[in-house]
């Protein structure tokens, strides 16, 4: 059995790495690199409200595109995308010629498999939309619980990284590149996982703008690793409204 003291020391230790992660949390340069980064996030919402633009999103399997479809999207009223099809609507089902049972089963099972494939890409899609655009709130209060720590970008001098610790999820982790010039977000990285942490979810995110565009999502690569499934997002045509 540990002993009274053993039990205090290491209570003892672990409130003191607590308390220097609040600490650095809110330290003066920290304090000013989240504000900036809340400052842009807010700023880029803001903006985006007032453009329409083309979303393209392409599912592989295994390396394999399965589906890609074309969206028309715009910010509603509550800040979340409205997104409406450019596609051409599928063509009604052949009616079936033959088979008898057997192709019958062999047809409910492939619809049954895309269905569950079609599951977990909205599962891994909704996790993602819960990182990015970064929110200004979560900023603020993974700032307050010392989930941030700050580090320049490797090789740049014009940018530095922020990292986040359980931004949405216990033990998940996610990296904002801020470019000091253009006092904008560059990119994101996450590594999350869905119910299980054995259920990883990661995804990369690009920022850019192009002559008269606001600063924006340009494209994100979701993989769900279990069932190496990818979501590729390519943000486009950029028109204010």
């Amino acid at each position: 059995m540990r002993s009274t003291s053993a039990v205090y020391r290491r209570l003892t230790i672990a409130a003191i790495i607590f308390g220097t992660m609040l600490v650095f949390a809110q330290s003066p340069e920290m304090q000013q690199k989240v504000a900036e980064l809340k400052e842009a996030a807010a700023a880029n919402k803001q903006a985006l409200a007032q453009y329409t633009w083309v979303e393209q999103v392409t599912i592989s399997l295994k390396g394999e595109q399965k589906k890609q479809e074309h969206f028309q999207v715009r910010l509603g009223p509550d800040g979340k995308p409205q997104k409406q099809s450019l596609d051409p609507p599928p063509p009604p089902q052949a009616a079936e010629s033959g088979g008898g049972r057997g192709g019958r089963v062999k047809e409910h099972v492939v619809e049954k498999k895309k269905e569950e494939y079609k599951d977990y890409a909205d599962s891994i899609k909704q996790l993602i939309e819960q990182y990015v655009p970064p929110d200004k709130d979560k900023i603020e209060q993974a700032k307050a619980q010392g989930n941030v720590a700050l580090s320049p970008a490797a090789g740049d001098s014009g940018e530095y990284q922020l990292a986040f610790t359980n931004y949405v999820k216990q033990g998940d982790k996610m990296t904002i590149g801020f470019s000091k010039a253009q006092k904008a977000i560059t990119s994101v990285s996450i590594n999350s996982y869905l119910d299980d942490p054995k259920d990883a979810v990661t995804a990369t995110v690009q920022f850019g703008s192009s002559a008269g565009e606001p600063n924006h999502i340009s494209a994100i690569t979701i993989n769900g690793v279990s069932k190496q499934l990818t979501i590729a997002i390519a943000n486009s045509n950029y028109q204010h409204l």
